[in-house]
């Protein structure tokens, strides 16, 4: 179990990029150069560490780690990781990782299954929704029953919003719509699935202003701060991290394109209250994780 009164800070946003066993799919390293070239990571497709790795990592830090496959295959033709396997390796690592899964919403009632499984048979936290790469709106009613079982089950829905580096300069930008990651389309679920907490990835670039109001409307949305350097937040950002939004703001790097060390010193010399900063590093996540009950 993790140490709350050890670790440091709770990392909301990290990818596990090579737990399974299986062999890559064509494209796969050539879709991971392009998304190391945006983020300026020169390790390029060499930095896929395994979720081992990450929590040797995330341990070393006293940095505790959600941590999360992303289910595309569907429309990028990659398979899935298994849940089931990134789960069991958190079940090893559990002083630093926790464990989300992801499912495709148009698995309809099969993921939803799925869903209720993993939490109940693998302490799963949360689930992970990429909209773009899933290629579906949020708010999209053949999803809700995938919701419906995330709710009642009392996990969390993550979801991506905003501009994506995944497929950023390849032609066509490898067939990725910008538009189903826009977060007016969470107003929606949040107003029909109002006990389900529902956190907002990332700064929402170019619908930031838009994005704040479904936080400050909206008593089950949170937003987590990762994707960016925070030397690129907006002053608008910044300004409701400090006041109204502060009980609903996250760390999370995106690790392993942005490194926890680079995000929290490019935090660090914002100019953010003192009594702000420990919410956003670790208070927020532990009251929406439920991890002091």
């Amino acid at each position: 179990m993790i140490n709350l009164d050890e670790i440091i800070a709770i990392d909301f946003h990290t990818h596990a990029e090579e737990p399974c066993s299986c062999e890559r799919d064509d494209g796969y390293f050539e879709f991971q150069e392009a998304f190391a070239k945006y983020f300026k990571n020169p390790a390029g497709h060499n930095m896929m560490p395994s979720p081992d790795e990450t929590a040797a990592y995330y341990r070393e830090r006293k940095i505790a780690s959600v941590i999360f496959p992303v289910d595309a295959e569907r429309n990028t033709g990659f398979k899935r990781y298994e849940n089931e396997e990134v789960a069991r390796i958190c079940a090893e690592n559990d002083d630093i990782l926790i464990p989300f899964a992801s499912i495709d919403p148009a698995k309809g009632r099969m993921g939803a299954r799925e869903a209720r499984r993993l939490v109940r048979e693998f302490g799963v936290k949360g689930f992970k929704f990429h909209p773009t790469m899933q290629g579906f709106y949020p708010n999209d009613r053949s999803a809700y029953v995938l919701y419906e079982a995330i709710a009642e089950e009392g996990a969390i829905a993550l979801f991506h919003t905003g501009q994506t580096g995944v497929g950023a300069g390849a032609p066509g930008g490898m067939n990725m719509r910008l538009k189903y990651s826009q977060p007016i389309y969470l107003d929606d679920v949040a107003a029909d699935f109002p006990t389900m907490p529902i956190v907002m990835a990332h700064p929402a670039f170019p619908w930031q202003e838009e994005q704040l109001s479904v936080l400050t409307h909206k008593p089950n949305v949170y937003m987590d701060l990762s994707g960016w350097s925070p030397k690129y937040f907006s002053p608008i950002l910044l300004q409701y991290m400090n006041s109204i939004l502060k009980k609903k703001m996250l760390f999370g790097s995106d690790w392993p394109v942005i490194t926890p060390d680079r995000w929290i010193e490019d935090f660090n010399k914002l100019d953010v209250k003192e009594e702000v900063k420990p919410l956003i590093m670790k208070e927020n996540a532990i009251r929406i994780l439920g991890l002091n009950k």
